[in-house]
This record gives C-alpha cells, structure tokens and sequence, in this order.
C-alpha cells in the first residue's frame, strides 16, 4: 500500500520537475547607464503575465543583496523563482548604484528622477514584446513611489510592497526620532535649510551619512514627491501590501497609500518582514537580511499570483 501511495505522489509531482525554465540575460541602457538584468520565465508555450521589479533604496542588486552592507537575502530572486513556478514571467535588474561601471557618473550627478527613467527604459524595452499579454510593474520599499512615478499605458496593474506613504523628510525624522528626540531635529533643520539654500553648511557629524554634500541633488529630487498624492492618481489596478514584522515601513504607511486610492486592494500580512520573509521573532527578523534562507511568506505569493492572474 505505502509503494501505491508513493507511486501516485510521483505521478503528481512529475509536470513540476518537468516544467523548463528560461532565463536570459539582459543590459537596457540608459544613456551611459547600464542596467543588467535577468528575465525569466517557464516554457510553456503560451503568453504569459509579466513581472518587472523596482527595487528600494540603496545599492540592490537583481538577487535582493547590497555589496558593502553584507545584505544576502537573496529576496527578489526567491521571489522571481517562486512566482516563474506559477507561470508568471520576471524581470529583475541591478539597480544603477548596484553597478560598478556606473558609479563613477553617479558620483557626478544623481538625482532620484533617474531611477525613474531606468524603469522607463526597462518597460519600453519589454512594451511590445509579443511573449507577455500584460505588464505589472512592482515597486517595493523607495521602488514602490519610483514604480508609481514611472507608470504607463504599457502597464496594465500596479503592486506596491511596503512602500512609505509619506515623504522621505517625515520619514527620516521620525526614523531618527525613535532614537534620538535632539538628532531628529538637527535632521529636521538641515531639510529646511537645504530647502532654501540647496546646501547645508555644517552637517552633524552623525547624519553625515545622509546629508553629505553629494547627496543633496538626491534628497531634493527625492523629497519633492509626495507618495499619497502620487497613489491618488494612479488608474490601474492596484495592490497594495505590507507585512506586521516590517520594522523599516509602518502597517500605517499602506493605510496611507490605500485611503489615497480606496479602489486598490490592501493586504496587510502577518509575519512578514520588510523583505518579504516570514519571521517569528526580531531576531529572526534581523538574521533574515544576511540569511537566504528564510522563506517568503506563503501568503505574499498567493495574494499576487492571484491579483496577477485576475
């Protein structure tokens, strides 16, 4: 009886093990900007949806890990694989600050409209692309206002996961804030003088880091959207998503984007990190960055392959 059993268990498991998988390496371009990328997909001889992820802040790469930061989620990847074993195509690319050949023209002039002309190109490279019947464009984390700033006829549902529903300036206060009532303010100063000087003449020594003198075209570029606005004009069908364990973005930003567009979809799911991980405790929430193999939460998958596929 248990070899029967067994027999039929391979008997169901086998058009899995058989499915093929396609994957192709790609640059767009963008000016003097490269942008590698891998899509990928099942064979399966039919037109398929197409997934094209933006990523968050930061150096990210097309797996979901930042060099110098030792960041080994592998997040986008997981995710890529995951959603190619529901038929369901992916793009994914190294982000600009992700690519050695382009730093040196980042560090001459970067603003944040430039991540959104690289999702441009990407979507105008796959717009005609005979292989796909429709375009979601995913944005997550910073890529989730990216994404809606981007938005075309070309694309036809719009995903945001955990994506700020505020402007990076409250943000980053009230981020600084949870550690340091005096620092926020310092933070909240140098905003407003940026603001109206477009420089900062004597930056605090610990928000260096952010408040660097490169990074002021960035942060004005960056700061002068606000998400909320943005979701109010989006036309599409949209799903929105954030997880409980997320400790970078609040269940409140989602609610934000949401009350922006009460027409979307909000999933709010439980267990789930800013990098889409599911997580039961803190500490498995802070291992989980340098840690692949944390697993994606079950329940992201099933929301978006069923939004994609409705």
């Amino acid at each position: 009886m248990k070899y029967v059993i067994a027999c039929i268990a391979l008997f169901f498991t086998l058009p899995f093990f058989a499915q093929k998988m396609v994957s192709e390496t790609l640059t767009i371009k963008n000016g003097k900007i490269i942008l590698p990328g891998i899509l990928s997909y099942p064979d399966s001889g039919k037109k398929l949806p197409l997934v094209i992820f933006v990523h968050g802040s930061g150096n990210i790469d097309r797996d979901g890990n930042q060099a110098g930061i030792n960041v080994k989620a592998n997040y986008i990847k997981s995710l890529a694989d995951t959603l190619n074993r529901k038929y369901i195509a992916f793009f994914r690319y190294d982000k600009r600050t992700a690519v050695p050949e382009n730093i040196k023209l980042l560090i001459k002039d970067m603003i944040y409209d430039y991540l959104v002309e690289d999702v441009k190109k990407v979507i105008a490279h796959f717009k005609n692309d005979i292989r796909f019947d429709k375009i979601i464009l995913m944005g997550h984390s910073q890529g989730s206002l990216t994404a809606m700033l981007a938005l075309n006829d070309a694309i036809d549902k719009y995903i945001s996961l955990a994506g700020l529903g505020e402007s990076m300036e409250k943000t980053i206060i009230r981020q600084i804030s949870a550690q340091s009532k005096e620092l926020s303010e310092t933070a909240r100063q140098h905003f407003e003088e940026l603001r109206k000087t477009d420089t900062i003449r004597e930056v605090h020594p610990f928000l260096m880091a952010l408040f660097a003198a490169q990074n002021h075209k960035f942060i004005q570029s960056y700061n002068a959207y606000d998400p909320v606005e943005m979701m109010g004009k989006v036309n599409i069908p949209t799903l929105i998503i954030n997880g409980d364990a997320d400790s970078q973005v609040r269940i409140k930003d989602a609610k934000l984007l949401h009350k922006a567009k009460p027409d979307a979809k909000l999933i709010i799911i439980p267990k789930m990190n800013h990098l889409l991980k599911e997580v039961n405790s803190i500490e498995e929430n802070q291992r989980s960055y340098y840690d692949e193999n944390y697993p994606l939460s079950s329940v992201l998958v099933k929301e978006v392959t069923d939004f994609i596929k409705q």
